[in-house]
């Protein structure tokens, strides 16, 4: 599929707006299976640090 100009490819024949906003939705979705497991394993350390502190305060 050709197109004659920029405008033409992002209107995707007049689908654009399906287009693209599944694009989005797939990118986000695979950004946020890479952000959550590193948040949490972030989050994980953090507690177990501040646990590791306590202990050794007592």
């Amino acid at each position: 599929m050709s197109f004659a100009s920029f405008g033409d490819f992002l209107a995707m024949g007049h689908h654009g707006l399906y287009v693209w906003s599944a694009y989005g939705i797939c990118v986000a979705v695979l950004v946020l299976n890479v952000a959550m497991p590193l948040l949490a394993r972030r989050r994980y350390l953090q507690e177990e640090a501040r646990r590791l502190r306590r202990e050794n305060i007592q």
